[in-house]
């Protein structure tokens, strides 16, 4: 019955997928060391699951059987070696094709921590293995289980006494002779006995040098390196990874798995970085009407995903060189986190909203917005995403719609709009919209249909609605170049021409994607363009002398957390505690006629205000 049992859950395993995961060993997954595995929840199919290369049980002998536990006073009725590890292990081993696991390239070792005398032990652990020696015959079978003895071992003059397959967990502090040598399978060791770290920040850099002699030492002897009693978190995985310890000791298989597994998400480098602007500062807080204001919103941009694009750009970026800088409070009307619906209302209106709201407050009515406020006194305004066009962000300065979604409505709502020039991608929404007489209408108003960046750029005046292809917006990593700054550029050229000064809004929207998506390399990437965006309106500004230019976000999304940065080489390492937008209050930098009033922190509507204020309006 019991070996019944075993099958169905060795299939159940297989059927989850593990072959499928297996597929991402070059992340190193398999360097974990599942220590004292027999305290999980589920021994040994945990850290089987999370595909660890070594895994660890602590045995002792009662009744001529082996037992699992870390005290003799906790050996339980059938918590036996042979039940447990061995006989799954094994049930494994011959459904992989005679490898420990689906992906041929992984390795195991099974470390069997001796808690009693080896020599009462081994042999009865060899009479438990003698059924199927090819499964943990790792000299005559390159692919098999390593059984490693750790605890009580034998001396290593008396190596040579056991089986040669049989491999013994050595220590630093032993000086082995080259054929006691050939059978320690590792070199392991208390972290302890060489620093007083507690896995927070970093070891003295006394206490490296203690580190770095020890891995050192067992490297030049050939041999990987484990230390035990590591706290076990990120940042301890990450400094021992850095020492260059071979394995890695958790009591979390699953997250050290999940760490690694998402590597290639959550680290990114940046070899060569690129150069940033010094603003004159020569406008820069003077009290003095702006004519032109420049609001650049980074969707989803906290100082998290900041201060990752400034050490990715070796410690410098051009929104690092404005100096007011306040906080705005991001919670929506109706819930503490908001959504960008919610967020860029209130930016564009004045008002708190609820979310999924585009233009309207939570008494369902309609809010004017900027552009339309200020198309009354003579500004001109333009709206620009390098995303979707009726997305939340820049909806919320043309639209008045109860949901987000309603993309139809709010393509629709661009013909009562007072917006001069509206940038971005779906075409769909207008070229298809159920109401067939859109484009008809949108072209009696005076709007000039574009579906290319390089034609808009041939425009120099007039109303211009520029609709690319949903592939002109794809991410920067796959080849979008530097259209958020040349539409922001060339939106300039036209709106500047008018006597009363212009508004423009530019949106970031894709640092907002690689945080839905916890995708570091995403959210850099899209930061350095937004940030070269940034630069292109400092540079105006202080040519124009009259233009405050005001960079913010509309929320955090994903609750970035750095785990390690170095700065020289542009290398940003991360974790995300969400794939949702978080209530973390957002920065706001301003540079300009004005920027002072935006020091400080207070809710995210308060900046409509502040800018009425830097037009000189009442």
């Amino acid at each position: 019955m019991v070996r019944k049992i075993r099958i169905s859950f060795a299939a159940l395993i297989f059927g989850l997928g593990l072959q499928s995961v297996s597929a991402q060993t070059e992340l190193n997954a398999n360097r974990g060391h599942s220590h004292n595995d027999y305290k999980q929840s589920i021994p040994l199919l945990t850290a089987y699951q999370a595909e660890m290369g070594s895994i660890e049980a602590d045995v002792f002998l009662r009744n001529g059987e082996l037992y699992v536990a870390h005290e003799s006073s906790e050996i339980r009725e059938g918590a036996t070696l042979k039940k447990l590890y061995l006989d799954p292990l094994i049930e494994f081993y011959k459904v992989n094709g005679n490898h420990p696991y689906a992906n041929p390239k992984l390795k195991l070792q099974l470390v069997i921590d001796i808690k009693q005398d080896y020599r009462d032990v081994l042999p009865t652990l060899l009479k438990e293995i003698s059924g199927n020696p090819e499964v943990f015959n790792s000299i005559k079978n390159p692919n098999a289980i390593q059984l490693t003895i750790s605890g009580n071992v034998p001396k290593p003059e008396d190596f040579k006494n056991y089986p040669e397959f049989i491999s013994f967990d050595g220590r630093p502090y032993i000086n082995y002779n080259s054929g006691e040598l050939k059978r320690v399978a590792m070199i392991s060791d208390d972290l302890k006995n060489y620093t007083a770290w507690n896995g927070k920040g970093n070891p003295t850099k006394t206490d490296e040098v203690k580190l770095k002699q020890v891995i050192d030492k067992a490297h030049q002897q050939g041999k990987n390196l484990r230390f035990w009693a590591t706290q076990d978190s990120p940042n301890t995985w990450i400094v021992l990874e850095r020492l260059g310890v071979d394995w890695i000791n958790t009591d979390h298989p699953d997250k050290l798995r999940e760490f690694y597994s998402h590597k290639e998400k959550l680290t990114y480098t940046n070899p060569v970085s690129y150069p940033v602007y010094t603003p004159t500062y020569r406008t820069d807080g003077v009290k003095k009407r702006a004519k032109n204001i420049i609001l650049l919103i980074g969707d989803g941009m906290g100082l998290a995903q900041i201060h990752a694009g400034l050490m990715a750009n070796h410690g410098d970026l051009n929104i690092s060189r404005m100096h007011n800088i306040g906080f705005a409070l991001t919670s929506a009307a109706d819930a503490g986190n908001t959504d960008s619906a919610a967020g860029a209302t209130a930016l564009a209106t004045g008002h708190k909203t609820n979310n999924r709201y585009i233009g309207m407050g939570p008494d369902n009515l309609k809010k004017t917005n900027l552009v339309d406020t200020l198309f009354g006194r003579g500004i001109k305004s333009g709206v620009i995403s390098v995303g979707d066009v009726t997305d939340a962000t820049p909806a919320a300065f043309y639209a008045h719609q109860p949901d987000r979604s309603m993309n139809n409505e709010i393509a629709h709502d661009l013909l009562q709009s007072k917006v001069e020039i509206l940038v971005g991608s779906n075409q769909k929404s207008f070229f298809k919209n159920k109401d067939q007489n859109l484009i008809s209408g949108l072209q009696t108003k005076g709007f000039n249909l574009i579906n290319s960046l390089n034609d808009f750029k041939q425009q120099s005046a007039g109303k211009q609605l520029v609709l690319v292809p949903d592939s002109a917006t794809r991410a920067v990593l796959k080849g979008r170049g530097d259209w958020l700054k040349q539409s922001l550029l060339h939106s300039i050229s036209i709106l500047s021409k008018n006597k009363g000064g212009f508004f423009i809004m530019a949106e970031g929207a894709q640092i907002d994607y690689g945080g839905h998506d916890n995708n570091l390399p995403i959210v850099i990437t899209e930061l350095h363009d937004f940030d070269k965006t940034v630069e292109a309106a400092l540079r105006f500004a202080d040519l124009d002398g009259e233009t405050l230019v005001i960079v913010t976000a509309d929320h955090e999304t994903g609750g970035l957390t750095l785990l390690d940065t170095a700065p020289e080489k542009g290398m940003v390492r991360a974790a995300f505690s969400t794939n949702d937008h978080t209530n973390i209050a957002v920065p706001v930098f301003a540079y300009g006629p004005g920027a002072e009033d935006f020091k400080g922190m207070y809710q995210n509507n308060e900046i409509f205000y502040k800018i009425i204020k830097a037009y000189k309006l009442k």
